[in-house]
């Protein structure tokens, strides 16, 4: 049990004002935290400073006719059992508030290579045999590769979800082996070529590094992950983050949108005082949760006060991993294909595309990702008889923030060389498409950097903050100040930064949350969320109830 000092609240008395808790930054680490602390009777001020919450889930909006989502294009593990289902159920949100529509079962993902396709099916076992049909020679070290690889996740997974009260299972032998080792050296072990490694590795692009740099726990959980079962929630990932806003407000949160925070408040005695507003209002609170981006957390919002000086040092030395560049693309046709994913590689050196990437050559691989197959029939995504799909790929993550960019000539030329080339990716995965082309817009890590404020302009958080693989706990060193969202130690992606959000909820709240609703706990009761009627619109709703009806929200139709 931990301590009152542990929780960041003062002993002997409860906390005074308006709010016990402000979490900055309304990403979805930041709305779970905030939803368990405010279903558990914790006052709660979620401070947003864009104009709707969800960061890197959110979606927007173009000609009244296309909607594209940001960053929660697929998702594993929504079955019965899935983590983010048992995290959503927890506070009494199920199906009928946010439905998941699974992927195509046989083939969630399919990979492109050079004189090589495999369509990625669920399951490990069908997994597995997938890679060998596709490169028979190397069956023998896919089977080793593949086999460390569901046991290193069987552990992880096992660890996280284990009853409350039971006692903990050792580690096994192969976790202690290569969890925390580099796939690379995995490869090595397994004698696999460079089209085995390729393969193996061609859905990286979920957490953006190369196997050289890439944690072999990292990539082993990212597989389990969708071998669970790949899916999409039905009417786009802002349904999920309306419904964390309404949770919140049901609960008597506040959500506040256009809201920045200028400063976290922290003491000379290392506590947490609350945060100071942009315009100036101060929010007295003994507990803050940053969902901001972890460097600007420590060196910006708090200037590095309370932090030990080796954190604000490795923390102003660290190194972040690859930004994303996106093309978003709407055709007046729709598309003759499998509810898939496309990852598509132009070569089968994989170390070698990831350096270009960071070095900023034309790619040489590439993720596309499908909103109109994933939500047939949404009133939002696209017209009748329209698709709607978005090519994405990696490129060099910011040096810092990025001043005026916008209409500077070079910043154009680049930014219209790159859309280029991903067109041309596309076509060469999906055929001719050009002349059908009714929208087309590019976003650079310049664009993720202005709307999501991430860290150098990537989704995926910290390459090295002291070593590769070493994350910053969601505990902060500061009393009263814990750090949610894409740097923390249970990664980047949706199921990631949810995870650190309820993590973040128990250490506050001093319970094991994510075992107790794994084991089926509800906190909450559904009784007490607003009834959506036929026009539920979930970005309004995302922007908080005070500014639900401002000017300005895009529209469809």
């Amino acid at each position: 049990m931990a301590s009152p000092s542990d929780t960041g609240l003062p002993a002997g008395a409860p906390p005074g004002g308006g709010y016990d808790t402000v979490v900055v930054g309304g990403g979805i680490g930041g709305l779970v935290c905030a939803a368990y602390l405010a279903v558990s009777g914790r006052r709660v001020l979620l401070a947003e400073q864009h104009d709707v919450t969800g960061g890197n889930a959110q979606v927007f909006r173009r000609r009244r006719a296309y909607e594209f989502d940001v960053g929660m294009h697929y998702v594993g593990d929504c079955g019965p059992d899935g983590l983010l289902p048992a995290i959503l159920s927890g506070l009494g949100i199920g199906p009928d508030r946010v439905p998941f529509r699974p992927l195509d079962p046989d083939g969630f993902d399919r990979i492109l290579l050079p004189g090589v396709t495999v369509d990625v099916p669920v399951g490990w076992d069908r997994y597995l045999s997938r890679l060998c049909a596709a490169l028979p020679a190397e069956r023998t070290g896919l089977t080793r590769c593949v086999g460390v690889l569901r046991a290193v996740a069987a552990d992880l997974r096992g660890g996280m979800t284990h009853p409350p009260g039971a006692q903990r299972v050792p580690m096994s032998a192969v976790l202690t082996t290569w969890g925390g080792r580099p796939l690379g050296d995995l490869y090595d072990h397994c004698a696999l070529g460079p089209a085995a490694r390729t393969l193996v590795a061609a859905q990286s692009g979920n957490y953006g590094t190369p196997p050289s740099t890439t944690l072999t726990s990292t990539h082993a959980t990212m597989l389990d992950h969708y071998l669970r079962g790949a899916y999409a929630p039905v009417g786009s990932g802002q349904t999920m983050i309306a419904t964390l806003v309404e949770v919140i407000e049901a609960y008597g949160g506040q959500v506040r949108t256009r809201c920045p925070v200028e400063e976290i408040l922290v003491g000379d005695d290392r506590q947490v005082a609350g945060v100071r507003l942009a315009g100036g209002e101060t929010v007295r609170a003994p507990l803050v949760v940053s969902n901001a981006d972890y460097r600007r957390t420590v060196l910006g919002l708090c200037g590095g006060r309370g932090f030990s000086p080796a954190v604000v040092e490795r923390t102003r030395r660290a190194t972040m991993r690859a930004a994303v560049a996106t093309a978003y693309i709407a055709l007046d046709r729709p598309l003759d294909m499998p509810n898939t994913n496309i990852w598509w590689w132009a070569h089968t050196d994989i170390e070698q595309a990831y350096a270009a990437a960071r070095k900023g050559s034309d790619p040489t691989f590439a993720f596309l990702s499908f909103g109109s197959l994933k939500d047939p029939g949404s009133r939002t995504v696209c017209p009748p008889g329209h698709s709607n799909f978005q090519v994405m790929t990696l490129v060099p993550p910011l040096g810092g923030p990025p001043g005026r960019y916008r209409r500077d000539p070079s910043y154009e030329r680049g930014k219209a060389r790159l859309r280029d080339a991903l067109v041309d990716i596309a076509e060469q995965a999906l055929g001719p498409f050009r002349s059908r082309i009714t929208h087309l817009e590019t976003a650079t890590a310049h664009t993720n950097h202005r709307y999501i404020q991430g860290g150098s302009g990537t989704p995926y958080g910290f390459d090295d903050w002291g070593g590769h693989g070493r994350r910053p706990s969601i505990r902060t060193g500061v009393r009263g100040l814990y750090a949610v969202g894409a740097n923390s130690s249970f990664g980047a992606g949706i199921l990631g930064t949810a995870l650190s959000g309820i993590s973040a909820a128990g250490r506050i709240l001093q319970r094991p949350l994510l075992a107790e609703v794994c084991a089926g706990a509800v906190l909450a009761d559904p009784a007490r969320f607003p009834h959506r009627t036929e026009g539920f619109d979930p970005l309004r709703i995302s922007r908080g109830r005070a500014r639900r009806d401002a000017r300005g929200l895009a529209g469809i139709g």
